[in-house]
C-alpha cells in the first residue's frame, strides 16, 4: 500500500470513526470545544504514525483512546480543575468502542444534545452535522445555502450555548422524549440526505453519513417503538437505501425512472414495506392523522412496489403527495407533487405548477423545470434551465447527469 493510499484509508477511516470519537469525549469530559479539538489532534498523531506503524486493528478505538489521553494533557496543562474534569482524569474509561445498547450510545446522547430545544431549529441540524456526521464548515454552510462564515459563528454559538446552559449530555426521560422527536428525527433525516446525494466532495454518496443515519433511526425506533412517525422514517430511509447501489453508474446520476430495479435491496425495501403496513394499521385503528415521514414512506413503498418505472401508480402517488400538503405544505413538496401531476396530466400542467413556485434558489426546482421544457419541445429554455440546475448544485455524480441530459435536448425538438 502506497503513503497515499495509506493517507486515504486514515482519511475514510477518521470520516466514519469522527461521530463515535467526539461523541465519546463529549461524555466523558462534557466540554464539546475539548472533544471536537482533541479528536482532530488525534488524526494528526494517526497521520503521523500509522503509515509506520501500520492501521490498527481498532482504529476508533484508537482514536478515542488518543484524543481522550491528548484532552487530559490538555486539562493538565491549562489547570482546570473543575469537579467534571477531575472525575475525567481520575476514571479509567473502560466503555467498550461500539455502543451498548440504545439509551447507552453516545452518539444517540450527543444527537439529543445537538437538537435541545435551548438551540435554534437551524443550529440544531448544523451543529449534529458538525459533531456526528463529520462534516466540514464549509460542508454544512453549502447544505444550508449560507456563507462559511455564518455557518462557522451559527456552531461556535450553538457550542456555547450548551456550555452556558449546562444542557446535559443524555437521552431525555421518557416522558420528554416526544417533545424532543421532531428536531431529533429532521436532524436524522438530513444527515441521511446529505449522505445519499452529497451536496459537496469528490463521492457522490457517503455511505458512512446514510448508514449512520439509519443506525440512529433503528435506535430511535427501539426506544420509541409505537410512535409512527419513527417507523415512518426509518421505512423512508430503508426503502431510500435500497436503491443506492443503482444511483450512481460511469461516475454519473441514474435517475429513478433509468435504475436497474433488479439490482435493487429486496431486504431493505421488504421491511420497509412491513413499517408502513404498521404505520397504516396504526392510523386506521387510531385514527390518529399520519405524520409527514409516514406519508414520505408511503409514497416510497408505491415507487418500490412497481417491477419497472412505467407500472408505477402515479394517481395514488399523487393522493399521497395531496395528503402531505395538507401536513407540511412546503414549495418543495408541492415541486414534487408537480411532477407527479406531470406524470398523469402532462408536462404542461406539471410545468404551470412548479413555476408558481418560489424556488429559484433550489437545483432540483431547475432540474425540474429542465426536465418539462425538454417533454414539450422548448429546447433552448430547456437547456438554459440545465445550466441553472448545473450551476447550483457540487456533486459530480448529478453535475454528470446534467450535462448528458443537456446535451441530448437538441434531438427532442
Amino acid at each position: 500500500m502506497t503513503h497515499a493510499d495509506i493517507r486515504a484509508e486514515i482519511d475514510r477511516i477518521y470520516r466514519e470513526e469522527y461521530g463515535r470519537v467526539v461523541a465519546s469525549l463529549a461524555r466523558r469530559f462534557g466540554d464539546l470545544d475539548i472533544a471536537e479539538d482533541m479528536a482532530g489532534e488525534a488524526l494528526v498523531t494517526a497521520i503521523e504514525r500509522w503509515p509506520a506503524d501500520g492501521i490498527p486493528p481498532n482504529p476508533g478505538g484508537w482514536l478515542t483512546t488518543t484524543a481522550a489521553n491528548r484532552a487530559i494533557d490538555k486539562i493538565r496543562r491549562e489547570k482546570v480543575r473543575d469537579a467534571k474534569h477531575q472525575a475525567a482524569m481520575m476514571i479509567q474509561d473502560d466503555t467498550p468502542h461500539e455502543p451498548t445498547g440504545p439509551v447507552e450510545d453516545d452518539r444517540l446522547r450527543l444527537v439529543f444534545t445537538c437538537c435541545h430545544p435551548a438551540l435554534a431549529p437551524e443550529a440544531r441540524v448544523a451543529l449534529t452535522l458538525r459533531l456526528l456526521g463529520g462534516l466540514t464548515v464549509d460542508e454544512i454552510a453549502r447544505a444550508f445555502l449560507v456563507a462559511e462564515t455564518t455557518m462557522a459563528q451559527r456552531i461556535t454559538r450553538a457550542k456555547a450555548k450548551i456550555k452556558d446552559a449546562n444542557i446535559p449530555f443524555r437521552v431525555p426521560e421518557r416522558g420528554d422524549l416526544n417533545d424532543r422527536l421532531s428536531a431529533v428525527l429532521a436532524v436524522v433525516y438530513l444527515v441521511f440526505n446529505e449522505g445519499y446525494l452529497a451536496s459537496s466532495g469528490d463521492d457522490p454518496i457517503r455511505s458512512d453519513l446514510t448508514a449512520e443515519a439509519i443506525r440512529l433511526g433503528r435506535i430511535l425506533r427501539q426506544l420509541l417503538p409505537d410512535e409512527g412517525e419513527v417507523a415512518g422514517l426509518l421505512a423512508l430511509m430503508l426503502m431510500t437505501d435500497a436503491r443506492q447501489e443503482t444511483r450512481v453508474a460511469g461516475g454519473e446520476l441514474v435517475t429513478l425512472d433509468e435504475q436497474d430495479r433488479s439490482r435493487w435491496d429486496r431486504e431493505l425495501i421488504a421491511e420497509g414495506h412491513t413499517l408502513v403496513r404498521e404505520c397504516l394499521h396504526r392510523v386506521a385503528h387510531t385514527e390518529t392523522r399520519p405524520g409527514a415521514y409516514q406519508i414520505l414512506a408511503a409514497i416510497n413503498a408505491v415507487h418500490t412496489d412497481a417491477n419497472e418505472a412505467r407500472s408505477t401508480d402515479w394517481g395514488q402517488i399523487v393522493a399521497l403527495y395531496d395528503q402531505l400538503m395538507e401536513v407540511a405544505p412546503t414549495p418543495v413538496v408541492a415541486l414534487n407533487r408537480a411532477v407527479a401531476i406531470a406524470e398523469i396530466d402532462g408536462p404542461d400542467v406539471g410545468l404551470a405548477i412548479v413555476e408558481k413556485l418560489d424556488l429559484t434558489g433550489y437545483h432540483a426546482w431547475h432540474v425540474a423545470r429542465a426536465e418539462l421544457l425538454r417533454r414539450l419541445g422548448r429546447s433552448e429554455e430547456s437547456r438554459t434551465a440545465y445550466d441553472a440546475a448545473i450551476a447550483a448544485t457540487d456533486n459530480p455524480a448529478e453535475v454528470a447527469y446534467l450535462i448528458r441530459r443537456r446535451g441530448q435536448v437538441s434531438s427532442h425538438k
